[in-house]
């Protein structure tokens, strides 16, 4: 095996061609960048998991005692006191359940401080005919809401903008939607819990935080860092010419 090993390096001498070495750069940095990137999201992430744990550990918030940054309050268990305004009641569209398609029934709640937060009471299945929307008033007079505190996607899926005019939404936008009612709204949604009497369906789903898919983009975008290196180190190993050979002699 030493001999081997010997005659190899003695037949051969390590000479990295300029352009395949300049590329090479290129596509490592590039990988390891991508790598760092996904290990940084995958860290995020999981500190997101994290603080949903921690957070069904906690007792629930008083919400008009609540002044906190929305990111430190999600997940955790809130009470709400105020008042349902049905007249700018939402449906947000392309909500399903079970295999059914429907709408999430989300509902200002007026506090006793005169600030709105939107409270997402639950889901409730399309009628026959889109043209037929479901009815799901809700309780009148002062109100006890518990739920757990969410953030609405900041990015998504538009195919075109919501005009801003009916009860029915594409997406749950918080910045038109302040602008549409004109409602001084929290930053925050509450994902209501609890029985509903009401024919609204409040499964709410854990978070899928996709921690081991970015663990598993790390390991790809590092190994093909790592192959590059090693092809070009087995390119780089060339059978040394007559010149070579002359020059040792």
């Amino acid at each position: 095996m030493a001999n081997a090993i010997a005659s190899f390096f003695a037949r051969r001498r390590f000479r990295p061609p300029l352009w395949p070495t300049l590329a090479l750069a290129v596509v490592v940095a590039t990988t390891i960048g991508l790598g760092n990137w996904q290990r940084h999201r995958a860290a995020e992430k999981q500190a997101m998991r994290e603080q949903m744990e921690r957070s069904a550990r906690e007792p629930a918030l008083e919400l008009a005692l609540t002044v906190a940054d929305p990111a430190t309050l999600r997940y955790r268990s809130v009470r709400a006191v105020g008042r349902f305004d049905e007249r700018r009641q939402l449906l947000i569209d392309n909500k399903v359940h079970a295999g059914r398609a429907g709408f999430d029934v989300v509902t200002p709640l007026k506090l006793a401080d005169e600030r709105y937060v939107l409270v997402d009471r639950g889901w409730i299945a399309q009628r026959a005919t889109r043209s037929e929307l479901p009815q799901a008033p809700p309780p009148t007079g002062d109100v006890v809401v518990e739920g757990r505190v969410n953030l609405p996607p900041a990015r998504y899926l538009e195919l075109s903008p919501d005009e801003g005019n009916g009860p029915v939404r594409q997406n749950l936008d918080l910045g038109r939607i302040a602008k549409a009612t004109g409602l001084p709204l929290l930053p925050f949604i509450i994902e209501q819990t609890g029985v509903a009497n009401d024919g609204l369906v409040r499964d709410w789903p854990a978070p899928d935080f996709g921690i081991e898919q970015h663990r598993s983009y790390v390991v790809q975008w590092y190994s093909l860092a790592v192959l590059g290196c090693v092809l070009w180190l087995a390119l780089s190993w060339r059978e040394r010419g007559g010149n070579d050979e002359a020059s040792n002699g």
